[in-house]
């Protein structure tokens, strides 16, 4: 299964989402001219080592010591995750102030979070039928949105299979 095919809360290989998200990572970053250097690439890594939104001090706790034996700065990693937003690798999900790996990258999307509660996987939709719903209500208003981005709490399936729905 691809890892833009994969679904978060139902099982399978994730293997194959950590490595399809570095190499689509490292194909982007050569096609635009930009380097993918060794601290972004193991933020990535981080962000994609489950389908649950990472925060930027647990992605510093993880992170492995520098060559002096510290860990890197909170700026490292801030700055890390902005160049990986600037080119569309992560999303940043505001109401958990925390990022998601983007399933689609380099891509200019819309998109819909579908974020459980309970065990806290987050599932991306694409947000193109939103928008079109959207789209006239916005119109209305005079409002041109740049991205429509929506964060929606509820349970996933399997939670609430595992009785801890609703």
């Amino acid at each position: 299964m691809a890892h833009q095919d994969a679904i978060a809360y139902q099982s399978h290989d994730h293997h194959h989402c950590i490595e399809g998200a570095m190499k689509a990572a490292r194909q982007l970053c050569r096609q635009r001219g930009v380097q993918l250097t060794g601290q972004r690439e193991a933020v990535l890594r981080l962000v994609w080592q489950s389908h649950r939104p990472v925060g930027a001090y647990d992605l510093l706790g993880q992170l492995p010591d520098n060559r002096n034996g510290r860990k890197p700065a909170p700026t490292t990693v801030y700055r890390a995750l902005d160049f990986l937003r600037e080119h569309g690798l992560v999303h940043r999900l505001d109401s958990l102030n925390a990022y998601i790996g983007c399933p689609h990258p380099g891509q200019q999307h819309d998109g819909v979070f579908l974020i459980c509660r309970h065990c806290r996987h987050v599932q991306e939709l694409p947000g193109e039928r939103v928008r079109q719903t959207l789209k006239p209500l916005l119109t209305a208003q005079g409002f041109s949105p740049d991205a429509l981005l929506m964060e929606i709490p509820g349970v996933c399936p399997r939670c609430q299979q595992d009785g801890e729905g609703a």
